[in-house]
């Protein structure tokens, strides 16, 4: 039996008790869901730090990294604090800091006042910021810098990019802002910090993307493998490429277990915009789904009859991804009523007629971007096999886009999203809770009308029907879209198995 603590997924003050088993057990599990600060050294570490535990009345618990460094504390240089997963429990669901955390992590600061801010997720400026104070510790420029700081730490150790395209990727428009903030948080300027640089110069680097175990790698590799879209992407049994950018400066990126069996995945990365790398990686971890507490999941489905043995027999399954929404929303019309082969075929189709060609010297297999709805919008779809009707669907919805009638903005709400999307011709609630899973990565979409949730979900009896599925899956949420994963899985090794005990 499982003894070791648990820690609240909602955003509650922390458990002094429960944090202090978690340290001194140094258990993974609680990798970035609170921080301990030290008052003597004045540094804040990750609870698996490997150094000496300090007295407790040096001890100060933070439930952010923000929060510690708005307390003056500075990054620890053993643990490294930017490595640690984030907490996706303060992200999950339509809370207003929820949404706010949503547009901070896509650079929206960057440009944006907090004023916009806050207009932006319906409240004022002065309440954002003692909502995030009161949850987050830290008032939400705080949180934007604390990040931007972190992604510039990592950088500076595992890799020789020069400290001007640091500044640049880290989000900081001038080195002398960069290096004047640097330089509070850390007590030393990056030169100080680089001075021993791991990574050798070249044109990819190699960083450290940490999630929080249990994490099914091979399970997300195989879901996408049977969706990767050749000249795209390339997806093995180990690792997921894919090319991305522009015509003119395209990028490629190559995520893998990291070697050694530490909780981290390898990427690969070759950005040529430094200024969209910060980007690029909050993309992976919500593609990848790095962030999600898998215990904070298993801990309210495992009372349900029906899943508790899939919980048992696949932990740390997580909720895939997509890299783009528009190409999601394609591709999710593609395959409204045929298999996922017949959707990929499709789609290949598509990519090979109206994707944007490029060369990519060394990357075999990664040759086209994803047309865009400008290249969709007038296409003959038809003359590449789609039905007159989801061609119609497609073309539609690219025009949609194009005149921001939907779109995928991070801080809406699942219902905002579904009612808009469901407006559009050929989109049903289906494509739309599917197209929320996987471009929007929403913990709680759920397509209820999908046949094959309908009939495991069933267990054993009739097919449900949608409305007794989408009754069924209340108790299940705010967690539905993982439940999706974990009956999906179930159907497949279902399949699977019938298909060996017939052969």
């Amino acid at each position: 039996m499982d003894t070791r603590p648990t820690i609240p997924s909602s955003p509650i003050p922390l458990d002094r008790q429960i944090c202090d088993q978690a340290r001194m057990s140094r258990d993974m599990r609680f990798d970035g869901l609170f921080f301990t600060a030290v008052t003597s050294t004045g540094i804040y570490c990750r609870p698996v730090c490997p150094a000496p535990s300090p007295k407790p009345q040096n001890i100060r618990y933070y439930a952010t990294a923000a929060a510690a460094e708005a307390a003056g504390f500075r990054p620890c240089l053993r643990c490294r604090p930017e490595l640690s997963p984030g907490n996706d429990s303060w992200r999950h669901g339509d809370h207003v800091v929820a949404r706010a955390l949503k547009l901070i992590e896509h650079g929206e600061l960057e440009s944006l006042s907090l004023e916009d801010l806050a207009q932006r997720v319906g409240v004022g400026s002065r309440q954002l910021r003692r909502l995030f104070v009161d949850k987050l510790g830290a008032p939400p420029i705080h949180v934007h810098t604390t990040r931007r700081l972190l992604f510039a730490k990592q950088l500076l150790t595992e890799t020789a990019m020069p400290i001007t395209e640091v500044a640049m990727a880290s989000g900081f428009g001038s080195l002398r802002r960069f290096n004047t903030a640097f330089l509070q948080a850390n007590r030393m300027s990056p030169r100080e910090l680089r001075r021993h640089p791991r990574a050798a110069p070249g044109e990819a680097l190699v960083l450290r993307m940490g999630y929080r175990p249990p994490y099914d790698f091979a399970a997300i590799l195989a879901f996408l493998r049977g969706r990767a879209l050749p000249g795209v992407e390339v997806v093995d049994e180990h690792s997921y490429s894919r090319v991305f950018g522009d015509a003119d400066a395209p990028g490629w990126l190559r995520l893998s277990a990291w070697p050694g069996g530490e909780p981290a995945l390898q990427l690969q990365l070759h950005c040529p915009q430094p200024q969209h790398m910060l980007h690029v990686i909050g993309r992976l971890r919500r593609m990848f789904d790095l962030d999600a507490d898998p215990q904070a999941i298993s801990d309210s489905l495992r009372g349900d009859r029906l899943l508790k043995p899939m919980l048992r027999k696949y932990p740390g399954l997580r909720l895939p991804g997509g890299w783009d929404g528009f190409e999601i929303a394609v591709r999710a019309i593609l395959g409204q009523q045929v298999s996922v082969a017949a959707a990929r075929t499709l789609a290949s189709r598509i990519v090979h007629h109206y994707g944007v060609a490029l060369d990519v010297p060394g990357q075999p297999g990664l040759e086209r971007l994803f047309p865009g709805p400008e290249r969709l919008v007038d296409a003959d779809l038809a003359a590449i096999g789609l039905t007159r009707a989801r061609a119609d669907t497609v073309r539609g919805m690219a025009r949609a886009m194009l005149d921001n009638r939907v779109d995928f903005r991070s801080e809406q709400s699942l219902d905002e999203f579904v009612e808009r999307w469901v407006a559009l011709p050929g989109i049903g609630e289906w494509t739309a809770h599917y197209m929320a899973m996987r471009a929007l990565s929403h913990p709680d979409a759920f397509p209820a009308a999908d046949l094959i949730l309908r009939r495991i979900a069933a267990d054993g009896g009739d097919a449900l029907s949608t409305k007794a599925l989408t009754e069924r899956a209340q108790a299940w949420r705010p967690w539905r879209a993982y439940t999706v994963m974990h009956l999906w899985r179930a159907a497949t090794d279902a399949a699977m198995q019938t298909k060996k005990a017939t052969a």
